[in-house]
């Protein structure tokens, strides 16, 4: 049987325990050794960020079927001019080619990218964003940004620029460290 003043003082209780979270925050964070606090952050960002729930909510708001997988195949042949080759494209995602062949097949099927000839190399193919696959990355991009904006109305542009380069450095540094990996393998450019 519903009990108003149990409702209701469990509704403040719910309602406060996020304040006293944030009120312990700062002091935890002060405690803790920002590099550890940084690791901590990005663990529970990319967790947040890649929840396939996520990504269907953004999806749906940006009116695109694709799936997240499939954007950063998108992203990354649009960073890389809108024309790449399938092993560029791979060693970019961190990935083996076989997976991006089987991709790229997947999304020609949408009408997302195309595979064009390689004018360097008769043999081979390149794969290029078609103009759907422009305008469907640009839909989810538009929306995922609009989301960024709320998210971080009260910060000023130094403090988000600052933030981005710290981000790029350490994707730059993933990078660098999975290609010497590949290296040690005998797998990647020397």
């Amino acid at each position: 049987m519903p009990d108003p003043a149990r409702d209701q003082a469990n509704g403040r209780a719910r309602d406060a325990a996020p304040e006293a979270a944030r009120d312990q925050a700062p002091e935890q964070a002060r405690d803790q050794d920002p590099t550890a606090a940084l690791q901590r952050v990005l663990a529970t960002v990319s967790y947040l960020l890649t929840r396939s729930r996520a990504h269907e909510r953004q999806a749906m708001q940006a009116g695109v079927t694709a799936a997240r997988s499939d954007l950063w195949l998108l992203m990354a042949l649009e960073d890389s001019g809108g024309v790449s080759r399938v092993g560029d494209l791979a060693a970019l995602l961190m990935v083996e080619p076989p997976h991006v062949t089987r991709q790229i097949g997947q999304l020609e099927t949408q009408d997302l990218v195309e595979r064009t000839p390689d004018s360097l190399d008769r043999r081979a193919r390149k794969v290029a964003i078609t103009p759907h696959g422009r305008a469907v990355l640009q839909r989810l991009q538009q929306t995922s940004q609009a989301g960024l904006h709320e998210a971080l109305a009260d910060f000023d542009d130094a403090d988000i620029a600052t933030t981005v380069a710290v981000l790029n450095h350490l994707v730059d540094y993933a990078r660098h460290k999975h290609a010497q990996e590949e290296r040690q393998r005998g797998r990647g450019p020397s």
